[in-house]
This record gives structure tokens, sequence and C-alpha cells, in this order.
């Protein structure tokens, strides 16, 4: 592919898949690559080598992400107001603040306590399809196990789950016709998980509890409590950002079982090689294609000057196919070992669900490999319409119905 040819703008580019080709040419012809920015926009940087991602994101005093967000189109004033409610669009020290905050729902111990509930879940998701012989992976699988973690999590009522599953598809799908049609249903998105929000806070004030809304709510910064602002922010994030991204990690990663019969093979023979095979699985999908940063101040990054203001990108399944860091990246291998992917980030913004996600993965696919060893296509596979998110609105597969007493 010509460097002329590449265009990591337009999202009708990602509908039959991430494009590897143009991030290849890209890679080894010009990896800190000007890009056009339409309409209108002043272009930015797309930045695909791995080491040159790793610098972008461990510089976050010289690469910003509370300057100009971390999407690649400029909001207005009001709406960068509450995009920098978002802990994703901090920069040190407030960043720093928030994480601290949020980490108390991902700690170790309580990861581990989520085992049992998780494994439970996974379990019941299967039974409910396992009959059947065919259903649709995405809804029926890759989706509930992220939406009842995440409602666990956050203090969700489990009926309310699938209002979660709607907001998520309107607020990451901006691209996607079938989910909206304009930027301002995303803002309507918004303001129903922030009015959801406020509604759940009332419903736990004076009621001490350790899921995340009951944390949040009680929670001190600097000498003083969230505003509504700041708790909107927190909870959005979470919702959204909790089931999304390992919702579509799922459904790619099993796909790619799919596509690769000989690794699934492999993990049949020996179900120990899951956990290296879920790190592969990070690495082929990437979920999140990318994050912006802003430049704050003149610089160079691969040989090219960067000017103040100037939006840098970093392109995530390019730094996960790098040659120099991955050898033979273009091949699924769930035996891949080391495989230190950029999937979940990395420095300061690096995943706090990373573990809780690990988790969920882990164990969709332990259940998924004993129980529906078969499971193929059923018919065509559609993707969302976007360059930000790797996402996938339907699998059609079919497999042996699971035989019960």
């Amino acid at each position: 592919m010509r460097l002329a040819e590449v265009d990591l703008w337009n999202p009708d580019v990602f509908v039959q898949g991430v494009p590897h080709e143009a991030f290849r040419a890209l890679r080894l012809e010009d990896p800190v690559h000007r890009h056009k920015e339409n309409p209108g926009g002043p272009g930015f940087w797309a930045v695909t080598r791995y080491a040159d991602v790793v610098t972008v994101s461990k510089d976050p005093g010289l690469f910003s992400s509370y300057r100009g967000g971390t999407n690649i189109p400029d909001y207005p004033p009001d709406d960068m107001a509450m995009i920098r409610m978002m802990m994703v669009n901090m920069d040190p020290p407030q960043h720093g603040k928030f994480r601290k905050l949020a980490r108390t729902g991902f700690t170790p111990r309580i990861v581990a306590q989520m085992e049992p509930k998780v494994r439970a879940a996974a379990a019941a998701i299967v039974d409910q399809v396992a009959g059947l012989g065919r259903c649709d992976f995405v809804t029926k699988i890759a989706a509930e196990l992220p939406l009842q973690v995440i409602a666990d999590l956050l203090g969700i009522p489990q009926e309310d789950r699938h209002k979660v599953f709607n907001w998520s598809n309107r607020l990451i799908g901006f691209d996607d016709p079938e989910f909206q049609t304009s930027i301002e249903d995303a803002k309507i998105a918004a303001a129903e998980v922030w009015m959801y929000a406020n509604q759940l806070a009332t419903m736990r004030k004076g009621t001490p509890g350790e899921d995340m809304v009951s944390v949040l709510m009680n929670a001190v910064v600097d000498g003083e409590r969230l505003t509504e602002m700041e708790f909107d922010g927190f909870f959005l994030l979470l919702a959204v950002a909790g089931n999304e991204t390992t919702r579509n990690l799922i459904s790619g990663g099993m796909l790619a079982l799919i596509e690769h019969p000989e690794q699934r093979a492999r993990l049949i023979a020996d179900p120990g090689l899951i956990p290296s095979a879920v790190e592969e699985m990070l690495r082929w999908v990437s979920p999140v294609m990318h994050f912006r940063r802003t430049a704050t101040r003149d610089t160079e990054l691969g040989g090219k000057k960067i000017a103040e203001g100037d939006k840098v990108v970093m392109y995530y399944p390019s730094a996960n196919r790098d040659e120099q860091v991955f050898p033979d990246g273009d091949r699924f291998d769930v035996g891949r070992t080391p495989n230190e992917h950029l999937a979940f980030g990395a420095g300061e913004h690096f995943c706090l669900g990373a573990s809780l996600a690990r988790l969920e993965i882990r164990i969709i696919f332990e259940e998924i490999i004993r129980r529906l060893p078969d499971l193929e296509l059923a018919g065509n596979v559609r993707r969302l319409r976007s360059n930000f998110i790797n996402g996938f609105k339907e699998i059609p597969v079919q497999f042996t119905p699971e035989k019960r007493p």
C-alpha cells in the first residue's frame, strides 16, 4: 500500500476490519505520519510504532490528555468541561488523585473475591445457549458477562444492565448509523447515564455499601467530596469502558479462534494455555484502536518536529504488531511469549480494570472451550463502523447442542 492511500480517519475503512496493511506501511515508511483530518480539521500525527507509543504514553507533561481530550476531534469549550471530568481525560496531579480513588474498586483482593461470582455468571450465560445449537455470540455471550460484572461492581440492579448496553452502543457507536445519527444523540445518551447515576446515588444516601457508587458518594479528594459533575463523569466512564471493551475483546477473540482452528485445537488439547491465549487475544484484537494526546510544547518524535498544540494519536493495533517487538506479529499464536502488548495502554493511563478484564476473559473462554468446542460461524460477521473501537455488532454462530440431563 502506498502512503497516499492510507486513510485512518474514514470509519468506512474499518467496517471490513482493522487496516493492518496501512499500519504496516506507516510503521515501515513513516511511523510518525502527518494525517489529514476531515471535514476541516487541522490534521494529526499518526504514531504507529511500539516504542513511540510508549514514549508518548509515559510523558503526560509533554503529551497531555487534558488539553484537547483523548478523541481526535476538537470539541466546543462547553463540551470539554464535561469531557475533562472523566479520568481518561485528566493529567497529573489531578489524574493521580482520581485514579487512587477509583483503584479502590479494582484492588487484587476485590478482583479475587469476584472470581466465584464471575465463574457462576459465565456458566449461567453458556447454560442459556448451550442447548440451542446457535445464537448471536455478541449479544448472548460476549456482552452478557461484562454487563453483569459491571452492574455488580457499580451497584446497578441486574434488571437494568441492558440500559447500560444501550447507552454504551449510542456513546461508542457514534459513527455507526445503526446506533445514532448525530452527535446530539450521544449527548442525550450521556445525559440519560447521568440521570440514572444520580438516581442510584440518591438511593444510596445514608446506606453504606461496597459498590462503586457508594464509594464515590463518600469519596473525598483534596478534602472535598466529588461534585455532581465529577461523580457523573466517573460513573459514565466506569459503566461504558467497563463493559464495551471487554465485550469486543471476547467477540474478537472468539472470531480469532474460529479463523485459526489449529490454535483452537491447541487450547482444547491444553486448557492450561488459556491465560497466554487471553494475552494474545488482547494483542490481536486491540479493542481500543487509538487515543489522542496534545503536545504542550514544541518537541520531536520519530525524527518529526511536533509543534505545541499538535494532535498526537497513538494507534495500538499497529504497535501491537510492530515487527521490532513481535516476531511474526501477523500470526495468531495462543502460546506467544513474551507478549508485552499495549492493549491496556501504558504509563499513567494504564487501564485500571485490566486485572478484572483478564479474569472475565479467561473464565468465559474456559467455559466456551470446554462446553462449545465446535462453535463456528453461521452467517456474516457485522462490525461496528468506527475508527476508534474495534467493535462487533453481530457474530452468528452454531455448535453441537449440549445434552444435559
